[in-house]
Formats: C-alpha cells, sequence, structure tokens
C-alpha cells in the first residue's frame, strides 16, 4: 500500500465525513441521517445519503457510495494520493510518503512537466519560419490578438515525424513517457513519430492549471480536422472542458457552452470570459456537474447547422438535471459565435445573448420546425410531438403556459391541449409505476450490483454474505465467530475480497470500517458495498445471526463444490466412453 493504514485510519478518524460534504452540498437531518441533492448526478428529491454513524455516503439515485475519501475524488475529479493530500490539509497532517505513493506521484508530475515542455515547444514555433502558416492562420485569418494568443498558449506543430520527439529528447524525456502522455503514435513496424503535425495547437489546461493534454487543428485538406489527445494517466476528455481554468473566475454570472476552441477563444478576445467547450467529445453528465459548480446559468452556443442543433438537444435535459437555468442562443446571420463576432461586433453579440430563449421555447421551436399548421395531418402530428415535451416539464405553472401557448400555435383550446398533457402526465406516470412494481416483485434483482461485473451468481448465498459484511462492520468482534469462513467460500467475488480485507484489518488491530477500504477498492466496487450497508441490520442476537449466516453460506460453497465435483465425473466419463469406442 502506497500510503500506511495507520495514516489512513487517522485521517479518516478526523475527517468527519458529514463536515468534508457540507461544503459541497446542503444537508439536513431526517432520523439518524443526513439528506440532500446528490452532487452526481441531477434530481428533484434528495435521494443523496450521509450517514455520520457509519461515515459513509449513499446515493440511492445513482448508486454512488463509499467514505470521506471516495467522495473528494468523485466531487474534486481527484486520484487516490491527490484526494488523501487534499483532506490531510484540511486538519493539518503531513501525508508520509512512502517509495509507490512517492514514486506514483514524481511520475505524475514529470508527465504533466512533459506537457508543460511540449506546450511551450509548439508556441515557440509561432516565431520560427516553420510555424508561419500557424501564425498566419490565427494572427491573419482568425484576427486573434498577440495577448490572446499568449493566454491561451497557442501554438504549432510544425510539418514533419519527430519534431516533438528530437526536442524532448533533449530535455531529457524518452518515447515512453512521450507515448504515456498520447504526444506520439506507435506504428506497425513499432517506431514512434509525433501525433501531430502541422497543426495549430490548443493545450488542455485542468482548474489547477496543469497542461494535461492537446487539440490540433489542420491547415491542410488532411482530416480529421481536429485531434485530440487520447484519455492518459492525467487526461480525461470526458471529466474536462477547455479553457474551464478562466472561466471558473468569470464574473458574468453565467457560463457560454460552445462547440469549439476557436469559438471559446473569440468570446473571450470579445469580453466574454465566461466562455468553455467540451474537447471534440458530447457534452456528459460529468461535464454537467462540473459546470455547476461555477454557475447557476449556462447558455448553449451551438452552431446552427443541423448538428448543432441535435448536439443542443442533447445537451438540454443534462445541463437541466443539475439544477441549472439552461438556455439557448440562436446564432442569427452568422454560423457560429466565432463568424457573428467578426461580422457584427460584441454589444451585438451582447444583445443577442439577452435574447436567449429558455431551453423550453428552444425545444418548442424546434418542433415547430417539422411540421406545416396549415395542414391537420401535421398539426395533429405537432401536437402528439409537442405534448411529450410539455409533460416532461417538472413544474405545473411551466406546464400550464407553455401548453397554452402550443394550443394557440396549433388553433386549439387550451383546456383540449390541457388534457392531453394531463393524459400524457398520467401515462408516464403509469409506466413509472409499473416498472417500480416490477422491481419491487423481483428482489433478487433489486439485489444485483448496478455494474454487470459485479452481479451476483447465487443469490441465496449473496445474501448473507452481505449479511456477515454488514454484522462485521457494526461489531467487528462479531468476527471472531467468522474464523472458520474462507474468502473462497464467498460465491459473489467482490464480498468475500471485502470480507478477507476487513478481517485481516481486525486482526492486525486496525480500524474495521468501509472507509478504510477505499485504497484496496475500485469506485465501482465501494459503491456497491456502500449500498449494502446501507440496508438495515440488527445485533441483537448478533452472534447467532452471524452463525447462520455462516451456515448458508458454507451450505452453499459445498453444492458449488459437488457440481464441480460432478462435471468432473462427468468428463472423465465422457473420455472413458471415447475411448472405448475407438476400441481402447
Amino acid at each position: 500500500m502506497a500510503i500506511p493504514e495507520q495514516f489512513l485510519d487517522e485521517l479518516t478518524a478526523r475527517c468527519d465525513i458529514a463536515d468534508v460534504v457540507a461544503d459541497y452540498v446542503p444537508l439536513t437531518r431526517k432520523g439518524n441521517n443526513l439528506w440532500g441533492l446528490c452532487p452526481f448526478h441531477g434530481e428533484k428529491t434528495p435521494s443523496f445519503s450521509v450517514s455520520p454513524d457509519k461515515q459513509i455516503y449513499h446515493c440511492f439515485g445513482c448508486g454512488k457510495g463509499g467514505g470521506v475519501i471516495n467522495f473528494v475524488m468523485e466531487i474534486e475529479n481527484l486520484p487516490f494520493p491527490d484526494a488523501v493530500r487534499l483532506l490531510a490539509k484540511r486538519v493539518g497532517l503531513e501525508v508520509p510518503e512512502e517509495r509507490g505513493n512517492a514514486d506514483f506521484r514524481k511520475k505524475r508530475e514529470r508527465l504533466l512537466a512533459l506537457n508543460k515542455e511540449a506546450a511551450r515547444f509548439f508556441h515557440a514555433k509561432l516565431q520560427a519560419p516553420e510555424g508561419r502558416a500557424g501564425a498566419e492562420y490565427l494572427f491573419g485569418k482568425r484576427k486573434l490578438s498577440r495577448g490572446t494568443v499568449t493566454r491561451f498558449g497557442l501554438g504549432m506543430a510544425p510539418e514533419g515525424w519527430d519534431h516533438l520527439i528530437t526536442a524532448m529528447a533533449q530535455k531529457g524525456y524518452e518515447k515512453a513517457e512521450l507515448l504515456e502522455c498520447g504526444l506520439v503514435v506507435k506504428g506497425q513496424n513499432g517506431r514512434v513519430y509525433d501525433r501531430f503535425r502541422n497543426r495549430v495547437m490548443f493545450p488542455i489546461i485542468d482548474l489547477r492549471g496543469d497542461v494535461i493534454g492537446f487539440g490540433g487543428r489542420v491547415l491542410d485538406d488532411s482530416t480529421p480536422k481536429y485531434l485530440n489527445s487520447p484519455d492518459t494517466p492525467v487526461f480525461n476528455k470526458g471529466r474536462n472542458l477547455f479553457a474551464l481554468n478562466i472561466a471558473k473566475k468569470s464574473r458574468l454570472g453565467r457560463i457560454i457552452l460552445t462547440e469549439g476552441y476557436m469559438d471559446t477563444i473569440s468570446l473571450h478576445q470579445a469580453g466574454f470570459d465566461c466562455a468553455v467547450a467540451s474537447l471534440g467529445t458530447a457534452l456528459t453528465p460529468e461535464h454537467a456537474q462540473l459546470l455547476s459548480r461555477y454557475t447557476k446559468e449556462a447558455i448553449i452556443a451551438y452552431d446552427g447547422d443541423g448538428a448543432g442543433v441535435s448536439a443542443a438537444q442533447r445537451a438540454i435535459p443534462i445541463l437541466e438535471k443539475t439544477g441549472m437555468k439552461v438556455r439557448v442562443l440562436r446564432v442569427k446571420g452568422a454560423k457560429d459565435p466565432d463568424e457573428f463576432l467578426k461580422t457584427y461586433g460584441p454589444e451585438a453579440f451582447a444583445k443577442l445573448l439577452d435574447q436567449s430563449e429558455n431551453h423550453i421555447e428552444y425545444r418548442i421551436e424546434q418542433v415547430l420546425g417539422r411540421y406545416d399548421l396549415t395542414d391537420d395531418a401535421q398539426k395533429v402530428e405537432f401536437l402528439k410531438e409537442v405534448v411529450g415535451v410539455i409533460a416532461g416539464l417538472h413544474s405545473p405553472v411551466e406546464r400550464e403556459v407553455y401548453g397554452a401557448r402550443c394550443a394557440e400555435l396549433a388553433g386549439i383550446s387550451s383546456e383540449a391541449m390541457g388534457q392531453e398533457v394531463k393524459r400524457e402526465l398520467s401515462r408516464r406516470i403509469r409506466k413509472e409505476q409499473k416498472q417500480q412494481e416490477r422491481r419491487d416483485l423481483t428482489p433478487a434483482a433489486q439485489l444485483q450490483p448496478r455494474e454487470r461485473s459485479l452481479r451476483y451468481q447465487n443469490i441465496r448465498s449473496a445474501r448473507a454474505e452481505e449479511g456477515v459484511l454488514r454484522l462485521a462492520l457494526l461489531d467487528p468482534e462479531l468476527l471472531r465467530d467468522a474464523e472458520v469462513l474462507t474468502e473462497e467460500a464467498f460465491s459473489a467475488p467482490l464480498l468475500g475480497k471485502a470480507f478477507r480485507l476487513l478481517r485481516d484489518r481486525w486482526r492486525g488491530g486496525l480500524a474495521v470500517s468501509l472507509p478504510a477500504l477505499t485504497a484496496e477498492l475500485e469506485s465501482g466496487e465501494m459503491s456497491h458495498l456502500a449500498g449494502v450497508l446501507d440496508q438495515p441490520e440488527s445485533l441483537q442476537n448478533g452472534r447467532q445471526a452471524m452463525r447462520d449466516y455462516i451456515e448458508i453460506i458454507e451450505n452453499e460453497a459445498g453444492k458449488r463444490r459437488l457440481e464441480g465435483d460432478k462435471d468432473a465425473l462427468l468428463a472423465v466419463q465422457k473420455k472413458l466412453l471415447e475411448k472405448k469406442g475407438y476400441g481402447g
């Protein structure tokens, strides 16, 4: 283990999970637990629970859970060692650096330093003869100022196969490190070459100011037009946004979401320092949660073409689920924000922002654009589709107001529209109730972990295995009665692993708790175990309950062994029959 277990025990003991979570999520006490809106998925009704007694959190909606270190890892998008350091700083502890942890930290810092050196190399090439095409593109065609280019660290990857490799070798970096950072590509012949060639370069900088990756735009007709760094040990495009490191400091009170690097940079140059862009991927729930930490209003300013409209339609519900106010900007008279700014200027764009529609109006307009309301058949189809939009609105007031507007557009009474919306709403509620009833009638399915890789093969045994873990965590001394159990007797590998880890800690005199296993388990494993621990379990007659659980586990393990012996016997019998069939 990279960090001593004793230190982690002291850290989790000092960092009360309720205090840490309360810094990010408003919590209200109900019974023994604290409740709030989950910070990891959008919801209107609180399903996020924090247990001060067990020192765990668990969301009944998305399933995420774990201890205080897990929470910081998820909410701050940090690897385990960085989350430990953040919490240690919070309570005034110094993290003891063992060799494994020191090596991990040193490697991460070296990869980040390599990215920084690469960014300097690309930026310097703009001043060199081989970077003239990039300079003409940025300063000439795109009309960027030198201050903007410097602020964003823009650069140029020259034409050629090994310019970056050679330059970084002179700085002491090996090809294997460049490969790990995604700066080079390995060919079929085993040779490596620069990933970015003859491209304008956009460094991607995280919230801590580190260069974590790059985007590159071609200057000729080659494809792809934009090339981004692959996911690496320091870069994940689904969890980072271009220019958020700058936009998070904006005082404009909202964030503008664009489709590309140049739209974002042009907006910043024009004074709109709240613009960001996703990194060559569709907007993800992680992106939306990240944005919601810095703003209460998001304005989608995607291109006006079909792809941009589709992307906006997908982004709206993702952003709305976080509780943000979502508006959509219609870029009129230009194909994108960059072109609009060049044609009409910043003042016109500011007016356009003020005129941006809320997402409901935008979605209705998109539906309306597909139908001719002078044709009765199309009018009926319009109403069928738009009723679905209205019924999906959370507020009864919104349903009434926008329902009446759609009724007026179609030339029908608001009463008739209201009835249709009510009917659709009732249909959706009935569907949800049936789904819930099916879940209630199939407790075995409810028991199954969300992740397919963790699914149980033997529900009866797994239920008893979960009971053993709950009792052990409620009263570690009950592990004395479980000394007869082995990890192999467990039908579910995760539950067996957790049992072994907890018993080893008990034998070693360490804290027996779920948060203590954070370093040993994956995020999905911790989330499932948090859900297991959140289920009711009584310590009344705890020793007898433990013995009953153990009996079930051992009986089921015995059955599996018999089945295995039976299969082995049948295999031997088959071989003998085959041998006899060929005349011995």
